[in-house]
């Protein structure tokens, strides 16, 4: 089974209204942890869009006009995308996407990718959230007291990175930074069954 562990970055958090600014993601082995390949781009978007810009969104994540003017236009974007997913082997039953907020980060995928392609090209339906395989494992812990239920730790990304004494994200938020954040997580509340090297 393949992960893709995915981000965005967008201008606002409203899809009918605001846009994708920034992908990233990596794809592992979720068998061994095998690193297989990665993506990061900015996506470039109208002055129109911008205009539309929530602005406590672009505080959080740093963007300025002059960086997403120069970014690659989603057309590009999307097919370059489409090609890395065919050359490794991204399709339903051997893969899933695995996100921080996938209800979110799929919304805004979609707007690179339309669902009806994705359903086409047989592309994974399971988008799957950090937050709940911490709360199952949670949970367990819990019933057997080992360990706090999960809305006492809270299970925000960097909640959970301290409960296993990991470091928070890399400020400012931006796409690849959510994507090695991710992995750093997944890999020390799930992990992978046959690791063979960490994670870069």
């Amino acid at each position: 089974m393949i992960g893709v562990f995915l981000d965005t970055e967008t201008n606002g958090l409203n899809s009918q209204i605001h846009k994708i600014l920034e992908i990233a993601f990596q794809i592992v082995d979720l068998t061994s942890g095998e690193f297989k390949e990665e993506f990061q781009t900015l996506v470039a978007q109208p002055i129109e869009s911008w205009e539309k810009s929530d602005q406590e969104s672009l505080r959080i994540n740093g963007f300025t006009w002059n960086e997403v003017s120069k970014g690659k236009t989603p057309r590009h974007v999307s097919q370059t995308i489409i090609d890395i997913f065919s050359r490794c082997g991204i399709r339903r039953k051997k893969a899933v996407f695995i996100c921080q907020n996938p209800s979110f980060d799929r919304v805004f995928f979609s707007q690179l990718i339309d669902p009806d392609t994705q359903e086409l090209l047989s592309w994974p339906y399971h988008w799957l959230d950090l937050a709940s395989m911490y709360w199952a494992l949670s949970i367990t812990k819990a019933k057997q007291k080992m360990g706090p239920l999960p809305w006492e730790t809270g299970f925000s990304k960097d909640l959970i990175a301290q409960q296993y004494a990991l470091p928070g994200e890399e400020k400012p938020h931006r796409a690849m930074n959510g994507v090695r954040h991710l992995l750093l997580c997944y890999q020390a509340v799930v992990g992978f069954p046959r690791i063979n090297e960490p994670i870069r």
